[in-house]
């Protein structure tokens, strides 16, 4: 068991998030449901907690209510190999949720996801400061990251 798990708090749709993640990822797989008895304080056999891993990173699910809500402040940073990756779980994961800048997005249930490839911090930190600062530049007019015009602006084209 990891350490430390990341905790996500959801106000009743930790189930179907869960799923969900677990759909996209292929390293993925569901590792424990509790579910609420009589006394528990959802609906009974609604899922009170969940533990499921994300590429072999475990998290964890609660239905808490609508107390508290996902912020900005804390995002999860999927790193992608190819741009394919990059299109594939940027709109998978914005579909019913909205698309930002700079490879941000918040996917239906409120939580922001960072789909960034793995060449922007190599051309970020690119010996070169010029290069380093036309990918920077680039970087900041898009939404969705697009490896190939972080090249050619680094390479400036």
């Amino acid at each position: 068991m990891q350490k430390i798990t990341t905790f996500l708090w959801f106000d009743n749709n930790a189930e179907e998030a869960m799923n969900f993640y677990t759909s996209l990822f292929k390293n993925s797989k569901i590792l424990n449901v509790t579910r609420n008895g009589d006394a528990g304080p959802g609906p009974k056999g609604s899922v009170l907690t969940a533990t499921f891993q994300l590429e072999g990173q475990q998290f964890m699910a609660l239905n808490g209510g609508p107390i508290f809500k996902f912020t900005e402040a804390i995002s999860l940073f999927v790193s992608c190999e190819t741009q394919q990756e990059v299109d594939t779980l940027w709109e998978q994961l914005s579909e019913g949720g909205a698309k930002s800048q700079c490879g941000w997005l918040k996917d239906r249930f409120g939580l922001s996801w960072q789909i960034i490839p793995s060449a922007l911090p190599q051309l970020l930190g690119d010996k070169d400061p010029g290069r380093a600062k036309r990918a920077l530049d680039a970087m900041l007019t898009m939404r969705k990251i697009d490896i190939a015009a972080l090249q050619r602006a680094a390479d400036g084209k």
